[in-house]
């Protein structure tokens, strides 16, 4: 299961990359999706890789970014109770562990699929360079999580 963050804004995007980052549900800047590790969205992924970063993620920051950031209808925060009422997990951990095995997805619970986090403390590195070259964009691996934990 890879976290996706929208990096860049909108300014002078090419159409075809708008439209991937508009079915990737990556309206915005800070916004994030969970996304599936299949050829489909890998492709998505390399074709808007100017605009995003995206790594794997674990169930235990997962689980934090649900609760602090997770909303549902009415943009209501999402509890353990919520959870509890309205799929067949006790708390937000162990959805947490079943969203990152692929057992259930965030829609099925009611969750809303698109987070909104904060701007990263201390900021981003470079929002035109990627990863290798310093910045921010791109495949991150296992360092989403620094990112992630930043943006809370």
């Amino acid at each position: 299961m890879f976290l996706v963050i929208r990096v860049r804004g909108t300014t002078g995007v090419i159409q075809k990359v708008a439209d991937t980052l508009h079915m990737l549900r990556l309206n915005r800047i800070n916004h994030a999706v969970l996304v599936e590790e299949n050829p489909s969205y890998e492709g998505m992924l390399q074709k808007s890789k100017d605009y995003i970063t995206w790594g794997e993620i674990d169930a235990e920051l997962l689980a934090e970014i649900i609760a602090k950031r997770g909303r549902i209808e009415g943009n209501n925060k999402v509890t353990d109770e919520f959870v509890a009422e309205n799929s067949d997990y006790a708390n937000i951990a162990e959805l947490a562990e079943a969203l990152i095995n692929s057992d259930v997805k965030l829609a099925d619970v009611g969750i809303k699929p698109v987070f909104r986090l904060h701007p990263p403390r201390k900021g981003y590195e470079d929002i035109r360079l990627s990863i290798n070259e310093g910045g921010s964009l791109g495949y991150r691996g296992e360092d989403i999580k620094d990112l992630a934990k930043r943006m809370l």
